[in-house]
């Protein structure tokens, strides 16, 4: 055994044996319980990050813990691959994103070998691997012939001088993130998954608790997050009729305006109408408008999506056109307005600024009438600002609104319901915020879309072609080629004729691919499903998947951030319900349990430049300063010396305060790195990085190191482990049986909290517990006895026994070695498979009980009594106690209360 504690060695020497064995290949076994816990997979930016670290430590403590419990646990690793970030840095490094990608795969793997992780690697994934993407391809034809996806027009964003979509993060101010041009919204066709189709099935699981479905296991907050995602509203959908008639002579939209209201009760109070600007009342008024037709066009400019639209300023036109409202014949103007979304609802909202805010800013902004029609007894209604009050439809009864006055809101919605449907003008509807999920993405480095396109017999033919045509099934996969370099000019994919120049399937005629690839949500909806059957080349899914994901205990834990807690759990839970309904899988919902993990933050040093934004600088390049508490309040820049200010935030290389895990590797060894993660904070909550804090960690192993050390060079005693189990079930001196109780009493404690995977105090527990063994020392050099020292060595041994396999799961490295170099491995085997620690309950029997002592209701002191002492027993010994004499001033006792296990209370 080394003198000293040195990480790397030992560490290089375990993740060696562990290899040496292939210690982390999980077959399927019938025999043992299975646990199946799984870490959200990782994009391969470059390098791992703290998050990265925290994340995939929790999955291994858990996932070694359980083993040692007799569990069948797998925990597998795999690759995100695709996406829009691989061809940025390919266009800036002019490689192909294929070899970026892979070079980063590499490397991440081997930080995550140097970590120790228990991963099962057999069963490693790359999402942009053919032979994993040729599933998405299969199952996306599956769903094409079960009507579950279809093609259809989409809105987007075009760069009109890159030639190509942008996604909505490559917007800024209205313009391309590259070429600066003013992006435009353009209608292309694309594939669109019908979600909305699972809608109710999807929000039972997260709404209603006697779904059979539900999802306790999931924190409330996701559930609420995923809730109001879907967004389920119950309403009014009603026309405004108009005469408004198009070049053809024809009504609009057979004249009707259709919109759609939860707040039907407030019909009275509509002053207005918004339109989409792709409406088509709005594309009739624009042809004789050119401010309107401007103004159109700047708004197609705007965002794209629902939380863009709630953040961005909201403008409108008035068109100069009418509709009837439907129940009081008045005229109500239609506005064009850049916060109505075309692909929501019928692209047109009622405009009631007396009970809606954003209709009240509107038209306030516009000069809008705003009428009141609903009033809450004791508010007083303003036209000057807005109150919450005015919206609350539970306190809210109807005014100036004719035959609905005095009405609640219930009562009112069913009223307008009655008035509207007689006159054939509407009917109540559930309307879902959620909309089907469109996957066509104009970008190259993604999955192909298994679709061939064949226009006839070529151009200037009259032949009618097949159309969009799918790939045959022994055909796929359709193979990405690996070897292009985005140059910002489109998807290069328009340009490789070998991949885009094919036979059509039905006619054999010219035709070509599709070059659109899928969103990379596809990728990340079901790989959990494929890590059970990685290397099955004959089925998308098959026993392996049946094995771990079974009905009532699928994937058993997840981990990931909070930051998936919408989109990636929603898809991954729709695509499970697909793949249900055709028959590969038999779950309904694929995560039993799930925890989000909080974010490392840690703090940073900025200055806010005139222009906006923050500029962050690197520790190393300030001078700090400190308040009177040595807290850190600010900086000033070393290079000259202009003041910084100092925030907790998240890590991150953008703000200069990251922390590169393989450097504190090397500088601590990776035990020190999982086990300060661990302790800093409870899984579900926010870690703030501290310097001192590893400092710490590392000293803590340090100091195990040297009292294993001292235990190996004491322990001249147990040579047999009958002979040690002999000592132990009759300790009879009082310190040992007094430490050995509460070493026991921690232990109990510790296996409750991996159970509620309260980590931090887990680790807390094993510094206790080193701190009990640690008195080994002290009471060999006070023992009065060989007996006594015999004693003292066998709660040790014991104390070590159970420390290195309670800290194992968090430090696997140094506990594997100690065990090893203590002889455990010995008596007990490998500690990978050893067996959990009991709590041993006659340990935890006391001889002696403390209790403290009150007089008069005031704490006094403490009695010490036999355990099984009755009450007459335990008054005797507090009435002739000293501090009883002291505070009771001579007099007898009137009352003695007992409470049992806890105090007594004298009363004189």
């Amino acid at each position: 055994m080394n003198d000293k504690y040195a990480p790397n060695e030992i560490e290089a020497a375990a993740r060696q044996y562990w290899n040496e064995r292939d210690a982390y290949r999980v077959l399927e076994d019938e025999n043992k319980p299975k646990f199946y816990a799984c870490s959200m997979l990782p994009y391969p930016s470059g390098k791992l990050h703290m998050g990265h670290v925290r994340n995939y430590t929790i999955n291994d403590m858990l996932t070694r813990q359980l083993r040692m419990k007799g569990y069948n646990v797998l925990m597998p690793m795999g690759w995100d691959a695709f996406g829009l970030p691989a061809e940025n840095a390919a266009m800036k490094g002019k490689l192909p994103p294929a070899k970026w990608t892979y070079d980063n795969i590499a490397y991440m793997k081997g930080q995550m070998q140097a970590m120790g992780l228990a991963i099962d690697w057999s069963r490693e994934i790359a999402t942009c691997s053919p032979e994993y993407y040729k599933w998405n391809q299969w199952l996306f034809l599956k769903m094409l012939e079960a009507g579950i996806a279809e093609r259809r027009t989409q809105v987007v964003n075009w760069d009109p001088v890159d030639q190509t979509v942008l996604a909505n993060e490559q917007v800024i101010d209205g313009r391309g993130w590259r070429s600066g041009a003013l992006v435009e919204k353009r209608e292309i066709p694309g594939y669109y998954l019908n979600i909305t189709k699972y809608a109710e099935e999807l929000l039972a699981a997260v709404a209603d608790p006697s779904s059979p479905q539900y999802l306790s296991g999931w924190p409330e907050r996701v559930r609420l997050m995923q809730e109001n995602w879907i967004g389920k509203s119950e309403g009014l959908r009603f026309a405004f009729p108009h005469e408004i008639r198009g070049a053809d002579g024809a009504l609009i939209q057979d004249g009707r305006l259709y919109v759609f209201t939860t707040r039907a009760d407030t019909i009275m109070g509509v002053t207005f109408c918004a339109v989409a600007p792709e409406h088509p009342l709005a594309t009739h008024a624009a042809a004789s408008s050119p401010e309107l037709a401007a103004f159109i066009e700047e708004c197609k400019r705007g965002g794209t999506t629902e939380a863009e639209l709630a953040t961005q300023e909201k403008k409108g036109l008035a068109t100069g056109l009418f509709v009837t409202h439907p129940l009081t014949g008045a005229q109500v103007e239609v506005w064009v307005g850049n916060y109505v979304l075309m692909s929501y609802g019928d692209g047109a909202v009622m405009g009631v600024p007396a009970h809606d805010e954003r209709d009240f800013a509107f038209a306030q902004k516009y000069g809008i009438a705003i009428k009141q029609v609903v009033a809450v007894e004791g508010e007083q209604f303003s036209l000057t600002g807005w109150a919450e009050w005015y919206g609350d439809k539970q306190k809210g009864v109807c005014i100036s609104s004719g035959e609905l006055d005095g009405l609640g809101y219930k009562a009112a919605v069913d009223k307008v319901a009655a008035l509207v449907g007689a006159k054939g003008l509407g009917e109540k509807k559930t309307t879902w915020r959620l909309r089907d999920w469109g996957i066509s993405r104009q970008r190259y480095w993604g999955t192909p879309i298994p679709i061939i396109h064949c226009d006839g017999n070529g151009p200037g033919s009259d032949a009618p072609g097949c159309g969009p045509v799918p790939v045959p099934e022994k055909d796929l996969p359709v193979r990405l080629p690996e070897d292009c370099i985005p140059d910002g000019s489109g998807n290069p994919l328009n340009k490789r004729a070998d991949f885009l120049n094919v036979g059509c399937p039905k006619c054999g005629k010219p035709a070509r691919r599709e070059t659109d690839t899928m969103d990379t949500f596809v990728d990340s909806s079901w790989y959990f499903m494929r890590y059970c059957d990685a290397k099955n080349e004959q089925a998308m899914v098959g026993d392996g998947t049946a094995y771990w994901m079974r009905q009532g205990a699928a994937m058993d834990q997840y981990i990931g951030g909070i930051e998936h807690a919408i989109l990636h759990l929603l898809y991954a839970r729709f695509w499970t319900k697909v793949m249900r309904d055709l028959g590969l899988v038999k779950i309904d919902e694929p995560f039993t349990k799930l925890l989000t993990q909080g974010m490392v933050l840690k703090g940073a040093f900025f200055q806010k430049p005139a222009d906006a934004g923050k500029n962050y600088f690197w520790e190393h390049e300030v001078h700090v300063q400190t308040n009177e508490h040595g807290q850190v309040i600010g900086g000033t820049l070393k290079a000259d010396g202009s003041a910084l200010e100092y925030e907790m935030t998240t890590m991150s290389k953008s703000k200069n305060n990251g922390v590169d895990p393989q450097e504190l590797i090397n500088q601590y060894g990776a035990d020190t790195a999982r086990l300060f993660v661990m302790f800093a904070s409870p899984p579900e909550q926010t870690l703030e990085w501290n310097d001192a804090g590893v400092e710490g960690a590392h000293r803590f192993l340090v100091r195990l190191w040297d009292s294993a050390q001292f235990n190996a060079n004491t322990n001249k005693y147990f040579k047999d482990p009958g002979q040690l189990s002999g000592v132990l079930g009759c300790v009879t001196f009082k310190r040992v049986k007094e430490y050995r109780r509460n070493f026991h009493l921690i232990l109990r404690q510790v296996d409750q909290d991996y159970s509620r995977l309260s980590f931090n105090t887990v680790i807390s527990g094993c510094m206790k517990m080193l701190n009990l063994i640690s008195r080994q020392s002290e009471l060999w050099q006070r023992g009065d006895s060989d007996d006594e020292q015999l004693q003292v060595s066998a709660f040790a041994r014991e104390g070590f026994s159970i420390l290195l396999r309670v800290l194992y799961p968090a430090c696997p490295h140094i506990a594997h070695q100690l065990w090893q170099d203590l002889g455990f491995a010995d008596e007990l085997g490998d500690l990978l498979d050893a067996p959990w620690p009991t709590v041993d309950e006659a340990a935890l029997v006391q001889e002696e009980i403390e209790l403290m002592l009150q007089v008069n209701g005031k704490l006094r002191g403490a009695i010490k009594v036999p355990a099984a002492a009755d009450k007459a027993a335990i008054e005797a010994v507090a009435l002739a106690s000293e501090d009883f004499a002291k505070f009771s001033e001579g007099k007898a006792p009137k009352k003695v209360i007992i409470v049992p296990g806890r105090l007594v209370n004298l009363v004189v």
